[in-house]
């Protein structure tokens, strides 16, 4: 488990320190992509996942800390990883947090070796594109199998 400090701010990829209540209330109140998604799933999204990282505002070392984000990959850790549940909670937006998480995770060192490093985003390719994410240069080859 790996913490970085900055600013007042540290991400932890420690999942002891996530606060669930917190995850979920955006997740399935705030997101577009996971609206009214139970807590249940949630935790259990959280508990099968490579690499959690929790965005929390103070140092976790110390305790009283509060979550302001969170992001989780699901990886096999050598060929594939997925970004998901990206996100900062909009009181602590625009102090470069989400820039910083993306720095921390991409170069985290269990992803230096990934091949395939995935997202899907509605509104945040600028932010992406930041950290060498890009289009999918043959969309025509992926297929998903989608369950709501």
């Amino acid at each position: 488990m790996n913490t970085w400090l900055k600013n007042g701010f540290t991400i932890s990829t420690n999942k002891e320190y996530l606060d669930i209540e917190t995850i979920h209330k955006f997740l399935s109140e705030e997101s577009y992509w996971a609206l009214g998604r139970p807590k249940e799933i949630i935790k259990k999204s959280i508990d099968n996942t490579a690499l959690c990282f929790g965005v929390y505002k103070g140092d976790v070392s110390k305790g009283d800390v509060e979550q302001v984000g969170f992001a989780r990959v699901v990886s096999d850790l050598t060929i594939f990883a997925y970004l998901a549940d990206v996100f900062i909670v909009p009181e602590y937006r625009k102090l470069g947090l989400s820039k910083w998480l993306m720095e921390v995770i991409t170069n985290h060192q269990d992803l230096q070796n990934v091949r395939r490093f995935m997202l899907v985003t509605n509104d945040a390719h600028t932010l992406y594109s930041q950290f060498g994410f890009k289009a999918i240069d043959h969309p025509e080859r992926f297929m998903e199998k989608f369950r709501g």
